[in-house]
């Protein structure tokens, strides 16, 4: 049961504050606020939920070493989509104008905290967690990137590529991260750092979602391959390849650790690996 509880809770408070930063898109201000309280919610519901349903500490959403997780996290996704960016600069084209919507990228700041933090609670605090713990962390990767890129076909330019390279680029990716580092403020700062860079810097599109403008004013045009077309750079075969190498490094990185879950591994023992690395 305690995984029902867990994810009623995720899914409760993403709902809810989905409703109440949508509702106010049109004034960043408020969507800074309300998507930063949501975000701040889902933290707090999940740590609550898990010592309830757990009995144990919450040591992934640890206050402790929070900054300092989640700022390596943010440089990677920026550093990530920075790349991303500079080859579909070469490889197609890409022109910044000049200033965007500098208040839409303040806007944006609420709508991406609230995106990667209720979506990295869900993703992976509950399901990748608890499905690591029974099956091992090869096919809870797997199994929770499918239902990641799966979870995006919802979004209205979204196609059947762009869920296949989210689940390979993002969903292996921010799994793989909370795997090697055993804490979910990472993969958050992650998820965050790709998400602000796409849109609030770069003014690109995120998934397909119709993105608003955010700081700069810039065009994207050229074959699908390399910008990712109307699902936007998400869809771009170097988001893949690169978000695919950082996963191998992640892994890389958990094996050296200790921290992979064989398959079939008690749930004593797989209980262990939620300790911070």
């Amino acid at each position: 049961m305690r995984f029902v509880w867990q994810l009623l809770a995720a899914v409760l408070v993403a709902m809810i504050g989905g409703q109440a930063v949508g509702a106010v898109e049109g004034s960043p201000w408020l969507q800074l606020v309300l998507g930063l309280l949501t975000a701040v919610a889902a933290v707090l519901v999940y740590g609550w939920v898990v010592r309830r349903t757990e009995h144990r500490p919450s040591t992934e959403v640890a206050r402790e070493g929070a900054g300092a997780a989640f700022g390596r996290g943010l440089l990677i996704g920026v550093a990530m989509f920075g790349a991303v960016i500079t080859n579909i600069y070469f490889n197609a084209h890409y022109e910044i104008n000049g200033l965007g919507s500098p208040v839409g990228a303040v806007g944006l700041v609420g709508f991406m905290a609230a995106a990667a933090v209720t979506e990295e609670v869900m993703f992976r605090g509950v399901l990748f967690r608890i499905i690591e713990e029974r099956t091992g962390t090869w096919i809870a990767l797997t199994l929770t990137g499918v239902l990641f890129g799966a979870s995006h076909l919802l979004n209205p330019n979204a196609d059947l590529w762009g869920a296949v390279a989210i689940a390979i680029e993002a969903g292996g990716m921010l799994a793989a991260a909370y795997a090697a580092t055993r804490t979910l403020w990472v993969p958050i700062g992650l998820h965050f750092g790709w998400n602000f860079a796409a849109a609030g810097i770069f003014s690109t599109e995120v998934s397909g979602n119709d993105t608003p403008q955010g700081l700069l004013d810039t065009v994207t045009s050229g074959p699908a391959w390399v910008t990712g077309g109307d699902f936007g750079p998400e869809g771009s075969v170097y988001s893949v390849v690169f978000g695919a190498l950082i996963t191998g490094a992640f892994l890389w990185l958990a094996h050296r650790r200790g921290n992979l879950v064989p398959r079939r591994r008690g749930v004593d023992k797989a209980a262990a690996t939620t300790l911070p690395r």
